[in-house]
């Protein structure tokens, strides 16, 4: 019997509390990264379906030089969210196999994982890009295949329905819009896969930074529509790898 196998008996049988046996597997799996200033989860793949992710806003470019290969020893992969420009500039330079998306504020090393599922990922206008290139990048990495609908928003309307071939052959959709954030409601009321909508900070003075949008998202007239935090593409395209992988 290995250690992990002995520990989880041991839990099974009440020799171990639960918080005692999650930190003797986590020991014995190594799957805490220690570095000076993070603690990397290397289990989370195994627990929840997708890769540790790196969350940029706020961390020093020193600390992204240090977590980066942490992640990448282990896995072959990473994905860096919410960083500026030029630390995506530094970035590649030191990690030429990756790639910067500054639209999308975010750094990639691809790894060879296959991807399975097919979710679309809607956009209202052409400003909603850059936060519907950041669940397009987070789907891949959590391995779930990603496709771009770009500029359908309900101020032209027939451009939605010159697509509904798409929107219907979807497992999931991702609905990114800002202003009144009207288009969840008509992507929820086409199709019959989950819906998951996504406001933006887009729109004029009285869209109050995105609030307008998540407001209407929130009292959304399609039932059953998931609604994200604002410019929040990582969370929602970790809610469609959820679904996908739950699914299959």
């Amino acid at each position: 019997m290995n250690a992990k196998d002995k520990i989880l008996e041991d839990a099974a049988a009440g020799r171990l509390g639960f918080a005692e046996a999650v930190a003797k597997l986590a020991a014995s799996a190594g799957a805490v990264g220690e570095l000076a200033e993070a603690r990397i989860d290397h289990a989370r793949r195994e627990r929840c379906g997708f890769p540790e992710f790196v969350y940029g806003a706020g961390k020093s470019l020193d600390q992204l030089l240090a977590i980066v290969p942490e992640i990448l020893g282990r896995t072959g992969s990473v994905l860096v969210t919410r960083i500026p420009a030029e630390y995506g500039a530094a970035l590649l330079e030191a990690f030429p196999a990756g790639e910067h998306d500054p639209l999308a504020r975010t750094f990639r090393v691809r790894g060879p994982h296959k991807t399975a599922g097919r979710v679309l990922i809607v956009t209202a206008g052409s400003s909603d890009a850059g936060v519907a290139r950041e669940a397009l990048h987070t789907l891949e990495a959590c391995g779930v295949g990603g496709e771009l609908l770009n500029d359908v928003g309900v101020a032209g309307i027939e451009r939605l329905f010159a697509s509904l071939d798409k929107l219907r052959a979807a497992d999931v959709c991702i609905v990114v819009a800002g202003m009144e954030g009207a288009l969840p409601s008509v992507v929820g009321g086409l199709v019959r896969c989950p819906v998951v909508a996504v406001p933006t900070s887009v729109g004029y003075g009285a869209a109050f930074g995105g609030v307008a949008a998540l407001l209407g998202m929130l009292n959304c007239c399609a039932s059953g529509v998931t609604v994200v935090n604002i410019d929040n593409g990582f969370g929602a395209a970790c809610a469609a790898a959820r679904m996908i992988k739950h699914i299959r």
